[in-house]
């Protein structure tokens, strides 16, 4: 049983040739809408991939939260502790998908009253939660009431409540922003030893394994016999919105499914880059047989 604790958005995506010029007006001819946040996307490819899989998010009692609550359900997610809090609206990310380059550009709208009560209580005992750094009190809560549980978390960007988080985690799988950030050093992806020197500033700060990832090129964790750089495939992107929450989707599959970490990085890898390929977060999933059976170079 897995346990995803975090956001959940509604996404607004829309496709372009190139990035807007500012105080333009352009027509566009598509827009995908679906559900979003890094915990909710998790924990969608996990109900794809036929795991059990309970998310733990706060939404509006709005039109968004309904949606997001019916494509969660309709895949499987179980949302017995979903909070759904009137007067607040369901946070809205507003995407603009480069197709040229297969960047976006995100405009999230949060409300800072969307959390959950401070004695809000998860009467559950998972073999293996996700968090994503979102609700960091009932996230610490849920992790010391299960010391048992195998603990990842899906570090994205930097802030003191994720460091505080991730302390109690089995696997901190981080971004290149918030190894960055967190390590103060610089670093581009050629620069393998740079990047060896940030993950060793990093990783004595905490008592679980970090993974490093770094996009296109794959990521990178330290085993006892050395650094290991697992790599990506060369894909054809157009939209990497969702990319790195289907990794740590994909990664928390293959943990709790007895994979070893490094084929667990390598599957993740595939996943995350085949997700690239289409528009929009849940319309790019990929399904667990072309990466479990993928091939190419």
């Amino acid at each position: 049983m897995i346990l995803c604790v975090g956001q959940s958005a509604w996404d607004i995506t829309i496709p372009v040739d190139e990035y807007p010029t500012e105080n333009k007006k352009y027509k566009v001819d598509e827009v995908t809408e679906c559900g979003g946040g890094a915990a909710n996307n998790a924990a969608y490819l996990l109900a794809k991939w036929h795991d059990e899989v309970y998310l733990a998010s706060s939404i509006g009692i709005d039109d968004y939260g309904k949606r997001i609550k019916d494509e969660l359900t309709n895949i499987g997610v179980k949302i017995d502790f979903f909070n759904e809090i009137n007067g607040v609206k369901t946070t809205t990310s507003f995407i603009t998908a480069n197709r040229s380059k297969g960047t976006r550009t995100i405009l999230t709208h949060l409300d800072t009253n969307m959390h959950y009560p401070a004695d809000y209580n998860i009467d559950l005992k998972p073999d293996v939660i996700l968090f994503d750094g979102h609700d960091v009190d009932l996230a610490i809560r849920v992790a010391e009431k299960n010391p048992d549980a195998i603990k990842i978390i899906d570090a994205g960007s930097y802030k003191e409540t994720t460091v505080l988080l991730s302390k109690y985690c089995n696997y901190i799988v981080c971004s290149n922003d918030f190894a960055r950030d967190y390590s103060g050093i610089d670093f581009d992806y050629s620069d393998i030893n740079k990047i060896c020197e940030v993950y060793d500033k990093i990783s004595k700060d905490f008592n679980g394994k970090l993974i490093i990832t770094l996009e296109a090129n794959g990521s990178l964790i330290k085993m006892d016999d050395g650094f290991k750089l697992v790599k990506s495939i060369n894909v054809a992107s157009v939209d990497s919105t969702g990319a790195g929450d289907i990794y740590h989707g994909a990664f928390t599959h293959f943990i709790a499914n007895g994979y070893d970490v490094i084929e667990a990085m390598k599957y993740s890898n595939i996943a995350g880059a085949l997700s690239v390929m289409k528009i929009g977060s849940k319309n790019s999933m990929p399904e667990y047989e072309d990466v479990i059976n993928y091939h190419g170079v």
